[in-house]
């Protein structure tokens, strides 16, 4: 696809840190393709209803309507709240986002969910800085997708923002940790934890795959774009791994 331009949105949440620093630092030296976000207020994790009406699909499109504005050739929602929702949620709400804009769309969960797949990995862990009750709620609905957590470590935090402030050693002590219990691919599931730029050394590291939500993300909205993923090849090994689903 050299010489073809790409633009991919983003829906974000809004007290996100990461994701867009990051996404924009693997797109660096990447030709012709281009991020562009869109925020909404997301401010906690948590399984009170407060918390869950946060990703109300009324908040969420409107989102997408704008980045439809900049003709970008594929959206996602760059959050994993359908990890606790239920993975209908996202479902409906791509085929809400293509509805109305005409754009193909993915969600960061669909998008880890594909990688796992695309791998033919066997033995997902879980890495996430969520509270106890959601990260159990993650297992019960990945499970019910047929992706039995095999292991899984997470951080307590309910604030958005502070997943954003946990140091890569902390996260790479976890993949560390769930390695050695034998996983053969690691999720960190959080889009606002900055372990992106952790994966490539860590796969080399532990022969284990690293499947970073922001960039999973970013390597599923590219192949929905029709963009070339080998350009970011240097970010780990799904970008050298098609999904396995269109």
């Amino acid at each position: 696809m050299t010489g073809v331009r790409k633009r991919l949105g983003m829906i974000t949440p809004s007290s996100n840190s990461v994701l867009e620093p990051v996404t924009s630092a693997m797109l660096h030296g990447a030709a012709g393709i281009t991020a562009h976000f869109s925020r909404f207020r997301v401010t906690e994790i948590a399984l009170d209803a407060a918390a869950l009406s946060q990703f109300d699909a009324s908040v969420m499109l409107p989102a997408a309507d704008l980045l439809a504005d900049a003709k970008v050739d594929a959206i996602a929602w760059n959050g994993t709240s359908a990890s606790w929702l239920g993975i209908d949620r996202d479902r409906n709400l791509c085929e809400a986002i293509t509805a109305r804009t005409g754009v193909p769309a993915t969600t960061s969960t669909l998008a880890c969910m594909d990688a796992t797949r695309a791998l033919r990995a066997r033995r997902v862990a879980l890495v996430s800085p969520y509270t106890d009750d959601v990260q159990r709620r993650i297992a019960d609905v990945w499970a019910e997708e047929g992706i039995v957590p095999h292991a899984e470590r997470h951080l307590g935090l309910r604030d958005n923002f502070s997943f954003g402030e946990v140091a890569p050693a902390t996260i790479a002590d976890m993949i560390r940790a769930v390695s050695a219990e034998g996983a053969d691919a690691v999720v960190i599931l959080c889009t606002n934890l900055d372990g992106a730029a952790l994966a490539a050394s860590l796969e080399r590291e532990l022969d284990i795959a690293v499947l970073d939500s922001v960039a999973v993300t970013l390597w599923r909205t590219l192949c929905l774009a029709g963009g070339d993923i080998t350009a970011l090849a240097a970010w780990g090994r799904i970008f050298q791994t098609m999904p396995a689903i269109k």
